[in-house]
This record gives C-alpha cells, sequence and structure tokens, in this order.
C-alpha cells in the first residue's frame, strides 16, 4: 500500500503530536504507571485524530482502515509503547464493531463522544481463565426484563482504570461458544463493577485492570448489533487490532536500530568504534531487512482488507511476525548497548520489557500458529 499525499500528511501530524504532546511526558507518566487518559483524547479528538475510519455523521473522518494503519505507525514513534497501546484499544480495537454494527442511538451516545475524546473506551474479551481461548469466557449477561445482568471478571484490561465504557463480551444464551455471545457496551460508573489495577513488567505509562461484574445492570438496547453474533463480531475486530499493533511496531523498530547505530558509532571499545565491528553492522543491517520485510507485509493486508478481501491469514502473519521481531530487535540491540541497556530508564530496555507483550495480547504467538496452519491445511487431524 503506497501512502498517498493525504496519508503522508497524517503521518507527519501525528509525529509531531508524539513529539511535542506525548514524549515530554513520558518519564513521568512511566513513573505513575499512568498516563492522563482523558487530557490525551481531548487533544486527539481535537486534531479528528480518534475517528478516521468512522462516519462523517458521528464525528469521524469516512477514511479507510489504511489511515489508521499510517497513525499507528506514526504513534510507533513514541518514547514508550504504553500510550499508543492504549490510543489504539480507543480507535481500532473496543470501537469497530459499535461504529458498524450498532444501533444509530448507541452510536451517537457512545461512539460521537469517543471519537470527540470526550470519552475513553476500553475491550474487555480476556478474563483470569483465559485469554486466547475466547470461545470458553465464562462472563453471562442474562435477561431480567429489558435489561442484562451482568457477572463476571474482565482480565489485562488496557484503558480498565480510566475507561468510560467497555466493549464487553458475554454469554447470553446456551448454545455452541461461537453463537452464545454478544457484545454489549457497558457504562463503567454502572453499579457493581469494580476494577483493579494490574501491575506489569512493561507497557508501564498505559493503566491495566481486571475488571469485577456483580449483577451489573444494562439496557438490552445498549447490545451491539444481534443478540448471539458476538463471537463473530469479536473475530472481525480482532482483525483490526492484529493489524493496527503489527503498524505500531515498525517505526518503533526502526527508532531502536538508529539509536543503535549511533551509540555503536561514538562507543569505543578497544581503540575503535563498535560499529566497526563485522558482526554487528552486518547483524544491524539484517534486523533493517526484517523490519522491511514486516512493514510490506502489514500494509498488503491493510490494502486487500480496505478492498474487502478476507485477511484473516496475512493479518495472523503480520501478528505473528511483530511479536517476533519486537523481541529479536529489542534483545540484539541491548546486548550492542552493554551494561547501558541494562539500566531501567534507557531506552532499548523499555522497549525490551514493552515489546514482550505484542507476542501476548490480542492472540498469543501459538494461536496465530494455529489460525495459519487452520488456512495452510497443515493441522492433523482433531488438530486445534
Amino acid at each position: 500500500m503506497e501512502w498517498n499525499s493525504e496519508q503522508r500528511a497524517l503521518y507527519e501530524l501525528v509525529a509531531r503530536f508524539v513529539e511535542q504532546e506525548l514524549d515530554p511526558d513520558v518519564p513521568a507518566w512511566e513513573a505513575a504507571e499512568q498516563f492522563p487518559a482523558h487530557a490525551v483524547f481531548r487533544k486527539l479528538g481535537a486534531l479528528g485524530l480518534l475517528g478516521l475510519k468512522y462516519p462523517e455523521a458521528y464525528g469521524g473522518q469516512g477514511l479507510d482502515f489504511g489511515y489508521s494503519m499510517v497513525m499507528a505507525e506514526a504513534l510507533g514513534r513514541c518514547a514508550c509503547a504504553g500510550v499508543p497501546m492504549a490510543i489504539g484499544v480507543h480507535t481500532d480495537m473496543c470501537t469497530p464493531a459499535l461504529a458498524r454494527f450498532g444501533s444509530d442511538a448507541l452510536r451517537r451516545e457512545f461512539l460521537a463522544p469517543s471519537i470527540a475524546g470526550e470519552l475513553v473506551g476500553c475491550l474487555g474479551v480476556s478474563e483470569p481463565g483465559g485469554g486466547s481461548d475466547v470461545a470458553a469466557l465464562q462472563t453471562r449477561a442474562r435477561k431480567a426484563g429489558g435489561d442484562y445482568l451482568i457477572s463476571g471478571s474482565k482480565m489485562w484490561i488496557t484503558n480498565g482504570m480510566q475507561a468510560d465504557w467497555c466493549c464487553l463480551l458475554a454469554n447470553t444464551g446456551e448454545g455452541p461458544a461461537h453463537r452464545n455471545k454478544s457484545l454489549i457496551v457497558v457504562p463503567m460508573d454502572a453499579p457493581g463493577i469494580t476494577r483493579q489495577k494490574i501491575r506489569k513488567i512493561g507497557m508501564n505509562a498505559s493503566d491495566t485492570a481486571q475488571l469485577f461484574f456483580d449483577e451489573v445492570r444494562v439496557p438490552q438496547q445498549y447490545r451491539i448489533g444481534e443478540e448471539g453474533a458476538g463471537f463473530g463480531y469479536q473475530m472481525l475486530q480482532f482483525q483490526e487490532e492484529r493489524l493496527w499493533g503489527a503498524a505500531s511496531t515498525l517505526a518503533n523498530l526502526d527508532r531502536l536500530i538508529d539509536l543503535t547505530i549511533a551509540y555503536t558509532h561514538e562507543r569505543q571499545a578497544f581503540g575503535r568504534p563498535l560499529l566497526d565491528n563485522q558482526v554487528l553492522h552486518f547483524r544491524l543491517a539484517e534486523l533493517r531487512c526484517e523490519v522491511e520485510a514486516l512493514r510490506a507485509l502489514s500494509y498488503r493486508a491493510a490494502a486487500q482488507y480496505v478492498a474487502g478481501q478476507d485477511v484473516t491469514r496475512l493479518a495472523s502473519m503480520a501478528k505473528l511476525k511483530a511479536g517476533r521481531l519486537s523481541r529479536e530487535v529489542a534483545d540484539s540491540c541491548l546486548q550492542y548497548w552493554g551494561g547501558m541497556g541494562y539500566t531501567w530508564d534507557n531506552p532499548i530496555s523499555r522497549s525490551y520489557r514493552d515489546g514482550r507483550l505484542v507476542s501476548i495480547g490480542a492472540g498469543a504467538d501459538e494461536v496465530m500458529l494455529g489460525i495459519i496452519c487452520k488456512l495452510e491445511g497443515t493441522l492433523p487431524k482433531g488438530g486445534h
């Protein structure tokens, strides 16, 4: 997918926002283990950046998903990965199904103010008993008159401590696991919701929570689309999440390589710059090639997605490659920084910690491999 002039302008706009509005505060947000989501989102909303692909009727820009990919890559320039991830959850992970399948009333109540930056959203799929096994979730929403009563727990919820609403996947029936679930918009100020912060080894500027739901009453009108269709809706959201996640790693991986080239050029060892060692500069060249390969794969998948094609296979490949490459680049670069790379506030060590999540969130590497094998027809009979 070749960028047009509008996409190049978008990249520059987001890059300036990162440089001016995010990076100066990253050290403080990392230490606090939370960034001020409402304040940051209001600024993004004022720039029209929270609804690039959503209808103009709700405050969006009416563009295609390719623009989301450009924004994701530009956000990857940030000095930490936690804040871009939190923004991506809001723009491309908890809102796609609402925008595509939600009623007009529901979109006006929750999508429009989310695009404006007035509300912060989160996605509630993973649970304490399992993350990647979506079909096995236990949270239940039973009917009570015109409402749902929701009970259960959700885990690893990005923006969970600050969110105003949650796009929640819950069991609403007793049928087959892939046809008994619904997506429901849950206002986070509803009685019966408890939030508990989770500390992590990385992504520290992004707050993460476990959410508890104890007979939380929500109108059935807050259901997104058809009852029982939630699993399918969430699989569609995962496609955008995985492509967004792959794109968001690209600029950061380039940044780590650039920083390492600069550092090893200046760092002297045994009378010459570290970069003069062939093993080192060959390795950095290899890593750069890998980043460009991931970029090509990610944008090829995005172009097909924009064209309306099923990109499950390519999106799974991009997600898998992004996770593994995030680990490989950060680990290699940290090695070349030596002891400096092992210090807490070093940009390489931060990416080393942050990037480890990419192989876990939105479907672990093993889940991506299972999907690819299934589509390739290589799974053994009865395999999963």
